[in-house]
């Protein structure tokens, strides 16, 4: 071990497991844990710090004296630049494996839970060429590969349409092929590349925030329609409608054409204008014979076939009779409360988002749905005493929260109401665990299921079955 640059460097480690945030783990000599970016379980490397704290490193692999039995080739070329895909390079049934050893381990060390045989995970079908969703920016300042740096090129063009390197707000990776959205996405993506250079169409500059294009948003859906949304920071009238045209007329298979023109400091659209240039504000999505509207705001799954298999899994632990009063808490745009209501006598969804209200009463009007019904506010100012009274207390309450989990005032409620069944959809088996921990001297877990939502990442989802103990 030597120290250089308040670095240090460790001689054949062996990496001995998968951890957070999509990192593998090895072991120093004096017995602290390293995290680190690059590796797999099983390989044996060299490794040089790159933070030190107290409990623990991270660090990269710098030489590798043994390749893991796990690892498989990546399929894309940016991988290890981008940091979208972090567990490429390990074959998809180990990925599985991890997940599903993190959900265990989560909810039995987090939430300290007696948990019954936790279910296979269900993998998905496709491992790649998965995602109904993708955003790209652009930058006239791309990012250079350390092969590049090195080779004393002149770059003349730097323009970039791709992904943020990751932890750098203004450096932008640009993409040749990306590997989770079926075409035509990567087509129209390198369309509007080269359309735009070839055009002299300023890209954005972030550090200096001018330039005409900022972000491209192509969502598809199981239907075959596509959206494409492209956002201005600048207001150039002749330009934008050069480039929207030619879009128009290159891929006549897209559904809905739109825009906004955003001059704020952040590019997230949703206090913002949308403009429909051409076709429909929106796409339709199909399950089990519902459609949903799909408009460039709403949110929905964006893995369309395993948000199939998920919503499966939470119907199937409910339940349901056709006899139940279902409250769907933090309903979204309501895909769960409308999949499961030909199952329940009534479902009540609640969600703090006005627009997926909306949503929410125009799909059921769309899919003639009539027991269901929609309120918005904040889950734990509006799911409470007041509003069991006026809507009954449910036999079953269906609950995903986002990744921080429920408030706890939320989980006092629910302990209040107490229903018999409480089926718990999660993104965070961590928090999952939190909030179940406060739960279990009312609840029993009987039943487990992590679904992989997100094949090449460290993501998953899972369910639990929660029953009232006697």
């Amino acid at each position: 071990m030597r120290r250089k640059n308040k670095r240090q460097t460790f001689e054949q480690v062996e990496v001995i497991d998968a951890g957070a945030k999509g990192k593998s783990v090895g072991k120093a000599p004096d017995g602290r844990i390293i995290f680190l970016s690059n590796a797999v379980p099983g390989d044996v490397v060299d490794v040089m710090t790159t933070k030190k704290k107290s409990a623990y490193f991270e660090g990269v692999a710098t030489h590798f004296h043994t390749f893991s039995d796990k690892r498989t080739a990546p399929e894309c070329q940016h991988f290890g630049t981008c940091g979208g895909c972090k567990w490429q390079h390990m074959g998809y049934g180990h990925q599985l494996y991890f997940k599903q050893r993190e959900v265990e381990n989560n909810l039995k060390r987090i939430g300290n839970l007696e948990l019954p045989e936790v279910s296979a995970i269900l993998g998905s079908k496709n491992e790649y060429f998965y995602r109904n969703k993708m955003e790209f920016s652009f930058s006239n300042s791309r990012w250079l590969t350390q092969k590049e740096i090195v080779s004393d090129r002149d770059f003349e063009d730097r323009n970039a349409l791709g992904f943020h390197i990751p932890g750098m707000w203004d450096k932008i990776l640009d993409i040749k092929k990306c590997h989770l959205q079926e075409d035509p996405s990567n087509a129209i993506r390198l369309e509007v590349k080269n359309f735009a250079n070839a055009n002299n169409l300023a890209f954005f500059d972030p550090r200096n925030q001018k330039g005409l294009l900022r972000t491209l948003m192509i969502r598809t859906a199981s239907t075959g329609e596509i959206m494409v949304l492209i956002q201005f920071f600048e207001d150039q009238k002749k330009e934008r409608e050069l480039l929207l045209n030619h879009l128009k007329q290159k891929f006549p298979e897209i559904t809905s054409l739109q825009y906004v023109i955003n001059p704020k400091q952040n590019d997230t659209i949703y206090d913002q204008e949308v403009v429909c240039f051409s076709g429909r504000d929106h796409i339709f999505e199909e399950m089990e014979g519902l459609r949903f509207k799909i408009n460039a705001k709403s949110f929905y799954q964006t893995n369309s076939e395993q948000a199939h298999v998920l919503y499966n899994v939470a119907r199937d632990f409910a339940g349901l009779t056709g006899n139940e009063l279902v409250y769907d808490l933090y309903t979204g745009t309501g895909t769960i409360a409308q999949f499961v209501s030909k199952k329940a006598k009534k479902v009540v969804g609640v969600e703090s988002v006005p627009e997926a209200i909306e949503d929410a009463r125009a799909n059921a009007v769309l899919n003639g749905i009539s027991n269901v019904e929609f309120f918005v506010g904040d889950m734990k100012n509006v799911f409470n005493d007041a509003f069991i009274t006026q809507h009954g207390s449910p036999d079953v309450i269906i609950t995903d929260p986002p990744r921080d989990g429920m408030h706890k005032q939320v989980v006092e409620q629910l302990l209040q109401v107490a229903p018999p069944k409480i089926v718990y959809v999660s993104c965070n088996s961590a928090t999952q665990a939190r909030d179940l921990a406060l739960m279990k001297d009312t609840y029993k877990v009987t039943r487990v299921q992590p679904v992989d939502m997100f094949p090449q990442t460290h993501h998953v989802e899972n369910v639990v079955l929660l029953e009232k103990r006697v």
